[in-house]
């Protein structure tokens, strides 16, 4: 049995670690300052919606994306149960992705009225790349009749998509907070050092850091393949003596 070497182990436990920080943050946000996100209509079941817009969009598309990456890299097992898992995370952040774009269009002002900035136009754009993602996944790595050669082939893009979509819907949070912070300060609902500006911004930097963490255990090597590679180095070593 290959034990799990520190850096691995590291990575996995800061991960989590920052995790609970972000989900932490923006529970704190939503729940505790959810007068910044008071609709115009003043309606409490639009109020509902807008708060439950970061809750799914952080905690149920960012923070389940990321664990969905890195199921490959902590979870025991076979390949296809690690499969499993990954897409059924993915599959799970997905419906709170679209979900949480959903809310955002259920208010009296209507749909066209929220695309009007960067932050509403890359969401759109991330949501629908993620989905492609999955349905691709899906279809490359549990559709039976797919041979081989083919997935073989596919993996290098749909790694690539994978983590570009994750990196691209952190980013639009980040674009989301700033908006947000910016638009409170701007009506004088929310002072610039003040207690909920230290939140969004703790918001913001946890993502970064999150989201830096994941990709870097997704792309670094895997612990087995390294230990391959040394024995097989080795042996060929030895056998050049």
């Amino acid at each position: 049995m290959v034990s799990v070497p520190f850096s691995s182990l590291f990575l996995q436990v800061s991960a989590r670690l920052s995790a609970c920080i972000v989900a932490l943050l923006v529970v704190i946000w939503a729940l505790y300052f959810k007068t910044s996100f008071i609709p115009r209509s003043s309606s409490q079941e639009d109020l509902i919606y807008a708060i439950l817009h970061p809750l799914l969009m952080v905690i149920g598309f960012i923070l389940v994306s990321g664990e969905a990456i890195l199921v490959h890299r902590w979870l025991p097992g076979s390949r296809n149960l690690k499969k499993s898992v990954h897409l059924c995370l993915q599959g799970l952040a997905l419906g709170s992705g679209v979900f949480g774009i959903w809310t955002k269009f259920h208010s009296q002002e209507g749909i066209v009225a929220n695309f009007y900035s960067l932050h509403s136009w890359m969401g759109l754009i991330c949501i629908t790349l993620f989905g492609a993602q999955w349905l691709l996944g899906f279809l490359n790595f549990w559709h039976k009749g797919e041979v081989r050669t083919t997935r073989v082939r596919v993996l290098p893009w749909h790694v690539f998509l994978g983590l570009y979509t994750y990196a691209l819907a952190v980013v639009t949070a980040e674009t989301g907070l700033l908006e947000k912070l910016t638009f409170l300060q701007t009506r004088g609902d929310v002072l610039r050092r003040c207690t909920e500006s230290m939140v969004v911004n703790g918001l913001g930097l946890g993502l970064a850091l999150l989201s830096g963490i994941v990709i870097l255990a997704a792309v670094s090597p895997k612990h087995e393949a390294l230990h391959f590679k040394m024995m097989y180095t080795n042996n060929k070593w030895l056998s050049s003596q």
